[in-house]
């Protein structure tokens, strides 16, 4: 008997816990977004009370809240079936932890505190990271050969 590839991949998506994993998923990156926004709230608050913020501070608060908006959409339509955007979740949520924290260890770059609430922000994303590297999601969006 032939298995028809797209029931296949659409009962797969179904599966409670496939539908588990993508909401966890969806909530992580809305908790990394609110966390963006508290922290370009907090550059926007140290900058008004006259202490020095530097541009690359503004760009990167400014950018996160706005990048977490295209992760949620990106993440929004995996759980509906799209492979490539499950891919590209999948791979900013292990690139973005490495490259903002490698980036604000670098020194000068940015303030301990800010280089701490950055760290803070993106725990949710290591958290989406497990998610989408675990066994619900891989098992919805095989590798194809």
């Amino acid at each position: 008997m032939e298995t028809n590839k797209h029931t296949t991949e659409a009962a797969l998506l179904n599966n409670p816990r496939t539908q588990e994993a993508f909401d966890t998923a969806e909530n992580s990156i809305k908790v990394y977004g609110a966390l963006s926004a508290v922290a370009l709230l907090a550059v926007i608050a140290v900058s008004s009370s006259g202490h020095m913020v530097n541009t690359f501070m503004w760009v990167r608060a400014v950018l996160l809240p706005v990048v977490a908006v295209l992760m949620y959409r990106m993440t929004v339509s995996a759980s509906r079936g799209s492979r490539r955007a499950f891919e590209r979740v999948s791979a900013l949520v292990v690139i973005m932890p490495i490259a903002i924290v490698g980036v604000d260890l670098i020194p000068g770059v940015c303030p301990p505190w800010y280089a701490g609430m950055q760290v803070v922000c993106m725990l949710p994303i290591i958290r989406a990271a497990f998610i989408t590297r675990g066994s619900a999601l891989r098992a919805a969006f095989p590798k194809s050969r």
